[in-house]
């Protein structure tokens, strides 16, 4: 048995968590020699008790490790630890980063500028539209954007993030099998395509409260800062957010409506200290350093001529459309005939490459 299919078999393990293996293979040195040990050599090591050595003794009789690594390898996912170089650096710096995480897709060093957008399942159509742009915006820009899968701003920021073709990770609160919710199986397919889904829990684990509280942890370990679009005081989004501070990473939240019982969570962060989002600017502002806005491309009114960006066939018939003076969508969609999703994402599209700008009342206009 080598060290990578040790730690799978002590992740499956009841009563050990990362902290408790942390100060095993302190100990015993690695995973496979703590497998080996025997309880009374396991209660010699730090902050381990009877119940944890009585189920590590006996980990053979009560999990199936070669099953396990036979599903892992027929479901084409792959295992990362903390020794391979493409485990999340900063996931690494939490107190408890998972023991092993396991991946279908890929993370790139790209990832490692990643932030995580959060939310409630429980929805207004301001808060669907917001998360949709906001990711956009951040992928457009090359930022990875984190988010749990879950329905509602956790699923529109991962369609955000690939409507703008850029990176997006997907941290599951299950087993990486099971598709929760149901309706999201074609998105998670869509998510390994073009980043990663991932999960520290082993095959056919259900979700619960706990596992999506524990879930959350790493969707703010792994990002550089957590951005709250919609939530309610006792959204699960709060607990990532509280997660973020604690790890020392920024938290930002979308203000929304005073009479809304959604916006309750998002208005209680910013009291307490989490900056305003009122678009990604609020964000890249906090990573300069990160993505400088000499990176950007520049709008053609700071340089008079049009800037060489390729556009898709719909964004360039939305942009003919378009002239100097003021349009409203319902104008485009008449003038293109175009279904009115694919005109909101080309019209997203133009305004996140500069060519195209929003005035209030949703009127567009050209930037040139």
């Amino acid at each position: 048995m080598d060290s990578r299919e040790a730690l799978v078999a002590l992740n499956m393990v009841e009563h050990v968590g990362p902290v408790r293996v942390r100060q095993l293979l302190e100990y015993f040195g690695d995973a496979p020699a703590v497998l080996k040990a025997s309880k009374s050599q396991l209660l010699q090591a730090r902050g381990i008790g009877e119940e944890t050595a009585d189920a590590i003794a006996g980990w053979k009789k009560a999990i199936d490790l070669a099953g396990e690594m036979k599903r892992i390898a027929d479901y084409g996912c792959h295992i990362l630890t903390q020794a391979d170089a493409d485990y999340p650096e900063l996931l690494r710096q939490i107190y408890d980063p998972p023991i092993v995480l396991y991946m279908k897709g890929s993370l790139t060093a790209k990832d490692k500028n990643a932030v995580a957008m959060v939310g409630s399942r429980m929805t207004t159509h301001y808060g669907i539209e917001v998360a949709r742009k906001l990711a956009y915006q951040l992928a457009y820009l090359g930022v990875t954007v984190v988010s749990g899968g879950a329905r509602g701003i956790d699923t529109a920021s991962h369609q955000g993030a690939l409507s703008a073709k850029g990176r997006t990770v997907c941290v599951l609160g299950t087993g990486i099998n099971i598709v929760f919710p149901p309706e999201n199986r074609e998105l998670f397919e869509r998510i390994a395509a073009a980043g990663a889904v991932v999960t520290q829990y082993p095959f056919n684990r259900n979700a619960d409260k706990q596992s999506f509280a524990i879930r959350n942890r790493i969707v703010a370990g792994m990002t550089l800062g957590t951005v709250v679009v919609e939530a309610n005081l006792t959204s699960g989004a709060l607990i990532t957010a509280h997660f973020a501070v604690d790890y020392g990473r920024q938290v930002f939240a979308v203000p929304g409506r005073i009479d809304s019982p959604r916006s309750k969570g998002c208005h209680e962060l910013i009291r307490n200290g989490a900056k305003l989002c009122e678009g990604a600017e609020d964000i890249l502002s906090e990573f300069e350093y990160l993505f400088p806005a000499s990176n950007r491309p520049a709008a053609a009114d700071e340089t008079g001529v049009l800037p060489a960006i390729e556009l898709s066939g719909n964004e360039r018939e939305v942009y003919a459309a378009l002239s100097k003076d003021e349009s409203g969508i319902d104008d485009v969609i008449a003038q293109t005939r175009l279904p009115s999703s694919a005109v909101s994402v080309a019209l997203l599209g133009l305004e996140m490459k500069r060519l195209v700008k929003q005035l209030p009342g949703k009127l567009f206009v050209r930037n040139n």
